[in-house]
């Protein structure tokens, strides 16, 4: 059976080879880019990507397109940052080459967060949905950025490893978490979430953070990831306030808007 790998990217030159290299034996690469004004569209035209230039539309319609545009029969969803462990892609071919019993695949992920491999807060094993038959799995239009598939079918699990060269640095994470917070907001207004209340304000933009931090953290073992690890559930607890925080400003501005 054929396999379609499908990319996004945007200024993706320091990861991309990395991953493509991993990825070489697949039978189609699919590289939707959204401007990018470094080499990276260079670089996927070294490993015969199929490259299409788009604007970006969001996280979930972005991620469709490229999956639209894959014609194999099966499709692995990656991102320009991850890379397939030699184990993970000798059993996807393995699965291929058979009969495979489900129509979709969870996959583990491992995270490297400020150059540390994190193994425990949740981080590990980080299972995406990520090989799936064509015509089964999408994303949900207004889903939050780097969101995995969804496939209400049966679903199975593999074993080999994905890679996620995720933040290399605390300023990239900030960064990276400033822009996603801002993207989150429309999925939140639609929730209802407006944090226009008193109490649902301090709830969701102070109760909630120092909820998820101490269940990361605490409960499920963050600080045996040591400084890393503590930093990234703080400053994971931070963008789960800036979110609401932004959510809430939007509302407001809006409400200034329509006063007469």
């Amino acid at each position: 059976m054929t396999l379609s790998f499908a990319i996004l990217a945007f200024n993706e030159a320091a990861n991309l080879r990395r991953t493509l290299e991993s990825v070489s034996w697949a039978d189609e690469l699919i590289l939707v880019d959204s401007g990018s004004t470094d080499s990276t569209v260079a670089i996927a035209h070294e490993f015969n990507a199929k490259i299409f230039v788009e604007p970006w539309k969001g996280y979930g319609p972005q991620m469709n397109s490229s999956i639209d545009k894959c014609t194999s029969e099966w499709i692995f969803s990656l991102d320009a940052d991850e890379v397939l462990t030699p184990e993970l892609s000798d059993e996807i071919q393995t699965l291929l080459a058979g009969s495979p019993k489900f129509d979709a695949y969870w996959v583990p992920r491992r995270n490297q967060i400020f150059g540390r491999w994190m193994r425990h807060g949740g981080q590990y094993p980080d299972y995406k949905l990520r090989l799936f038959r064509q015509g089964t799995a999408r994303l949900p239009e207004d889903t939050e950025p780097h969101a995995t598939p969804k496939w209400a079918g049966s679903k199975g699990r593999l074993k080999g490893d994905l890679l996620h060269f995720q933040y290399p640095s605390v300023a990239l994470y900030v960064e990276h978490m400033n822009r996603y917070s801002s993207a989150s907001v429309p999925l939140v207004l639609r929730k209802g979430r407006t944090c226009r209340g008193l109490f649902e304000f301090v709830a969701m933009t102070f109760v909630n953070p120092i909820l998820t931090f101490i269940k990361n953290y605490i409960f499920r073992g963050g600080f045996l990831d040591g400084r890393e690890g503590f930093l990234f559930h703080l400053y994971h607890s931070s963008y789960t306030s800036w979110k609401y925080a932004k959510a809430w400003e939007t509302t407001r501005s809006n409400s200034k808007q329509t006063l007469p």
